[in-house]
């Protein structure tokens, strides 16, 4: 498949808005126990909760799951009953996917047993299973990288067994390619892609929209002097990818700026918009 484009563990209790990556397909059926309801990224019954599995590119600009969490809060007062949830961060620095233990994380009331609310304050959640989806990301070159890219494929597959045993939907955030290396582009979609269509699971197309975005207002650095890791607004632009493409809320008009100039968060806003629509069909 081509595409058209313009060339630490942390919790928090988040409100999340959004749209489809993938076209869903139809949920699998060795998911949760018949008395939790199925969850499933892009439908009228997206994730209430979701784990976030992954790295640096995950932990930068005070992790990405607390941006989505503020754009979450941001979206139209008709849409926050429908998208209040909760979010967890467990990343480790330069791990790829294999270097994560999630049957582990999701032991029944270990992570995401209580979450900081309000003024600080500790609240214990229902007991049992705490996440309805994981979000996972493998290493910034392992899906291209000649020796890793088995590796990545292989977990991906047992990562998505493990989470759909436990009853929770997988998913797999699509990362970008290094400021000077835009040919990664094309490799980490098609690799993506391929482990959602293999896995049953939804995609979210931020790698895409760093490159819309690049090739639409290069005069916006998404990127730190390592060329790997986002800025604020790198960060900013995968929240708003994440939003767009769980959720099926566009992010435009989002009263939440990530302390960016107005002008270069409406840029980024419709660039997660357009990407994830685009990305969909």
């Amino acid at each position: 498949m081509r595409y058209a484009f313009p060339l630490i563990l942390t919790a928090l209790v988040i409100g999340l808005a959004g749209c489809a990556g993938t076209t869903p397909s139809a949920p699998s059926t060795a998911a949760a126990p018949a008395t939790v309801p199925l969850t499933r990224a892009g439908t009228a019954n997206p994730p209430k909760s979701i784990m976030y599995v992954g790295n640096s590119f995950m932990y930068y600009n005070n992790s990405l799951h607390n941006h989505v969490g503020q754009l979450a809060r941001g979206v139209a007062p008709a849409e926050r009953q429908r998208v209040a949830h909760r979010a967890t961060s467990v990343t480790i620095s330069g791990s790829g996917l294999d270097w994560h233990d999630l049957n582990a994380y999701l032991r029944p009331d270990m992570i995401g047993r209580y979450s900081f609310v309000g003024d600080n304050e500790v609240r214990f959640n229902p007991p049992g299973r705490q996440f309805d989806a994981v979000m996972l990301m493998d290493c910034s070159q392992c899906p291209v990288n000649p020796t890793l890219r088995p590796i990545f494929f292989d977990y991906a597959a047992r990562h998505s067994a493990t989470a759909r045993a436990k009853g929770l939907e997988p998913m797999f955030l699509m990362t970008w390619a290094y400021a000077d290396k835009p040919e990664m582009t094309q490799g980490l979609a098609d690799a993506y892609t391929e482990a959602g269509r293999l896995n049953d699971a939804h995609v979210i197309p931020a790698g895409l929209a760093f490159a819309r975005s690049v090739a639409r207002r290069p005069d916006i650095n998404l990127y730190v002097a390592d060329k790997r890791h986002p800025t604020q607004a790198g960060t900013y632009l995968a929240a708003c990818t994440i939003i767009a493409s769980i959720y099926g809320v566009s992010p435009v008009g989002n009263t939440y700026l990530g302390e960016l100039d107005p002008a270069v968060a409406r840029h980024l806003q419709e660039v997660a918009w357009e990407t994830v629509q685009s990305y969909r069909r």
